[in-house]
């Protein structure tokens, strides 16, 4: 999974592009009324093959299920939060409330990536030994 081309901030940075792109999706499809208008209809497509691409760019150094989480999360929560602005909808406290466990989740998901400091190996009697029949045959 590991594209060694690729900062990790970078596919942060793009996993964050295509959530963007996956909230322009959800709101244009809502916005479609079942692909029945046509302008809508196609800034949904294309919207659908911005955030694929986008998406597909960042798992290529995330692990797909946390990636997929968090394109999910932002997806969700952005139509969520921006569906009154477009559309005749309603957010109730209630749902603010569990969006905003959505966006705390999505925010420790990206914390939990963090790579770890992994501990420098410890010689143990088989390397002490090995380094020492190096140095022996040099010698000769």
């Amino acid at each position: 999974m590991s594209d060694t081309g690729r900062s990790p901030a970078n596919s942060w940075l793009m996993l964050l592009l295509a959530g963007v792109f996956e909230v322009g999706y959800a709101l244009s499809v809502g916005g479609s009324h079942g692909f029945t208008r046509l302008t809508w209809s196609l800034v949904a497509v294309v919207f659908f093959l911005l955030t694929l691409w986008a998406l597909s760019v960042a798992l290529r150094t995330i692990d797909v299920g946390i990636g997929y989480a968090v394109w999910a999360g932002i997806g969700s929560a952005g139509a969520a939060l921006l569906s009154p602005v477009f559309f005749d909808e309603t957010l109730t406290p209630v749902q603010a409330l569990w969006l905003g466990v959505i966006i705390v989740g999505v925010v420790w998901l990206k914390l939990a990536d963090r790579p770890q400091k992994t501990p420098e190996p410890v010689d143990g009697p088989q390397t002490i030994a090995a380094r020492l029949q190096e140095t022996q045959g040099a010698e000769l």
